[in-house]
């Protein structure tokens, strides 16, 4: 071997897994990403980062939840992203057949490795294992990358909302889509 072949960075190793429940480094690793995910304006629904403790507990609450499944991405064994599956109530007999697909981010540093898509891909395998047939998801207007991500995955975008969201006190649409899974 020469010192070139030695020297050779390893590819970073990237993942996706469901969470049952949080280990105190995966609650450091996934309030961190979602903290750089929120200063990067893609902080699913937070504008300004919270405290801490705010973080901590939508995290620890998320997976005490009976009716939300955990998503996260890894990169090196690294939280650095997650998406939520959010079951319909019980008593909604008439929509037990369809998921919502919400929080859905990466953060910064960790995009690039095709991330965001693995973890959209791991949601349907779940959805499906899970016995949903439709995955329903919304998006600001201004996600563009998570559009194209979205529409590329076969989402069929069915309606919008001019005023979904409010971001510097000016009205942002909002982008409903949904996908059949077979």
């Amino acid at each position: 071997m020469n010192d070139q072949t030695q020297m050779r960075p390893m590819d970073p190793v990237p993942g996706v897994e469901q969470l049952f429940e949080l280990a105190h480094n995966d609650l450091n690793d996934l309030c961190d990403a979602a903290v750089t995910a929120i200063e990067a304006g893609g902080g699913f629904g937070w504008l300004n980062v919270p405290p801490r403790e705010t973080l901590e507990r939508y995290w620890h609450g998320v997976v005490t939840m009976p009716a939300r499944l955990l998503l996260v991405a890894r990169l090196d064994g690294v939280i650095c992203g997650s998406c939520q599956l959010v079951k319909p109530p019980v008593n909604n007999e008439a929509q037990a057949h369809a998921v919502h697909l919400t929080t859905n981010f990466v953060a910064p540093w960790a995009r690039g490795h095709g991330l965001a898509t693995m973890l959209v891909e791991g949601a349907e395998k779940l959805a499906r294992q899970e016995g949903f047939s439709v995955i329903n998801l919304d998006v600001r207007e201004t996600m563009t990358n998570a559009i194209k991500m979205y529409e590329s995955l076969g989402f069929t975008r069915f309606g919008e909302h001019p005023h979904y969201a409010m971001v510097d006190g000016k009205p942002v649409k909002g982008f409903y889509y949904y996908k059949t899974l077979s």
